[in-house]
């Protein structure tokens, strides 16, 4: 049995982390901002749902891959508003408001991911940002090539 762990496995799976941890990472951000405002956001995950979903099709109908980061925040900003006006305005629950808006916004992106694009064999795809290498660092071996050879949104969380 070969070995499994080799050097290229290992860089490929740092690099992989950096990149998956991207959303997560933005995702925590907004939260933290709403904790330190004084308000407990547990529909984070529905959030980030309808912002992944708007962002998808803006991107799929424009082409533009900023324009459908902008999107995908503007989502977001409007939906953490209406969490904010449920909990700090209306004085509802937040417990029951955030866990409310996680299953709208759920139920909501399927429904309109559906509308706009159905049940294809072949879901659509949109090219990803490019990669961008840092100059100097990512010719170091294997940090170079997982840390600092990544697309530009890792670099911005």
């Amino acid at each position: 049995m070969e070995q499994v762990f080799t050097l290229t496995f290992l860089t490929g799976l740092l690099a992989a982390m950096m990149r998956m941890a991207t959303p997560i990472i933005f995702g925590t951000l907004g939260e933290i901002l709403a904790e330190r405002s004084g308000v407990l956001n547990l529909g984070i995950e529905g959030i980030m749902l309808m912002g992944a979903m708007t962002g998808f099709l803006t991107t799929l109908s424009t082409g533009s891959l900023w324009l459908g980061v902008a999107a995908a925040a503007f989502t977001g900003i409007i939906l953490s508003l209406l969490m904010a006006l449920l909990a700090v305005w209306l004085g509802l629950s937040q417990h029951v408001s955030g866990i409310g808006i996680t299953l709208f916004s759920t139920g909501l992106a399927m429904f309109i991911y559906r509308l706009a694009v159905g049940s294809p064999t072949n879901p659509p795809t949109v090219q990803p940002f490019t990669r961008t290498a840092v100059p100097l660092l990512s010719s170091i071996p294997v940090v170079g090539e997982a840390f600092f050879t990544q697309y530009s949104l890792v670099y911005i969380a």
